[in-house]
């Protein structure tokens, strides 16, 4: 599996949240998953389903292909 994806998904998701000045807790409870579960995401290590990468983009007030605008 190409993990730079991974990689660069988790750099997106760790650069939304700090812009907005949020916690991984924060962000956990808006989503619905274990609160290590965001960190692992954000260094590339957790593969989020489509489900969950939609759910944290609505958690941002974004769509689901602002999550993956890595340029």
């Amino acid at each position: 599996m190409n993990t730079k994806i991974l990689e660069k998904l988790g750099k997106r998701l760790k650069s939304l949240r700090l812009d907005r000045n949020l916690t991984q807790e924060f962000l956990t409870e808006k989503v619905g998953v274990h609160p290590t579960y965001i960190g692992k995401i954000e260094n590339g290590k957790n593969n989020p389903s489509v489900l969950l990468v939609y759910k944290i983009a609505r958690a941002f007030k974004l769509e689901i292909k602002d999550m993956f605008d890595f340029e």
